[in-house]
């Protein structure tokens, strides 16, 4: 096994049978100690944080699986933190998939001359360059397709499953009373077929109970407790 990877929450290795694992840490993207999924810095250490994740994750790609949504999910080891998953390209040098349902967040920073705070948004999709430095910078489907780093018809795949999978992930919270306001995802393509990589953890969504937001800690615990984990 060949560590190939050294992320800000996970660790990527390469398996002997062709396949990845991901192994996952207690790091978490924050600033000034305070635990924040749209920060792209590590900001702090939660212990048992990544197990957290990896259960929540097992949890939704497994309901994906039996609504025939393919992705890279193969298994996990919950109690070594690890999980194995498919070979997948990035696109480009990685593209994070935002979809909204409330104007929250950066979105609303930006056009909030135009739509209210938590004005409902039908289900939104936009992406961003993984470039820290940057800032994440948006890009356009007609500049993906003009610098190679995806087709137009793989944007328009990516924005459908991402926009399936959001409301998949939405109606799940519903049955403990939360709202997903947004999330966020990353694609890879696996033999020209383009698949939810990465993880669908708390760290990546922001949700909401009675208009009030639920820290991404007191989230898992609350979806893990719904399926006895």
């Amino acid at each position: 096994m060949k560590k190939i990877y050294t992320g800000k929450t996970k660790n990527v290795f390469e398996l002997d049978n062709g396949n990845y694992m991901l192994q996952f840490k207690d790091t978490v993207t924050g600033e000034n100690g305070v635990f924040d999924p749209g920060a792209n810095t590590v900001g702090l250490s939660i212990d048992g944080i990544g197990k957290q994740n990896l259960k929540m994750s097992e949890i939704f790609f497994n309901i994906l699986k039996e609504k025939g949504i393919k992705t890279h999910f193969v298994s996990c080891d919950v109690e070594n933190g690890t999980m194995e998953v498919l070979p997948a390209k990035n696109f480009g040098h990685g593209l994070e998939v935002i979809c909204r349902l409330k104007a929250v967040g950066s979105f609303h920073r930006r056009y909030g001359d135009y739509i209210e705070l938590g004005a409902p948004l039908d289900a939104y999709v936009e992406m961003t360059f993984k470039n820290d430095e940057k800032g994440d910078p948006l890009v356009t489907k007609d500049a993906l397709a003009m610098l190679g780093v995806m087709s137009e018809a793989q944007y328009d795949e990516t924005k459908r499953q991402t926009q399936e999978i959001t409301r998949i992930v939405a109606d799940e919270f519903k049955k403990i009373g939360l709202d997903l306001y947004d999330i966020k995802f990353e694609f890879g393509y696996n033999n020209d077929e383009v698949i939810l990589i990465d993880e669908i953890a708390s760290g990546n969504m922001r949700v909401y109970k009675d208009g009030e937001y639920v820290d991404p800690v007191t989230l898992s615990e609350m979806f893990l407790r719904k399926y006895g984990k």
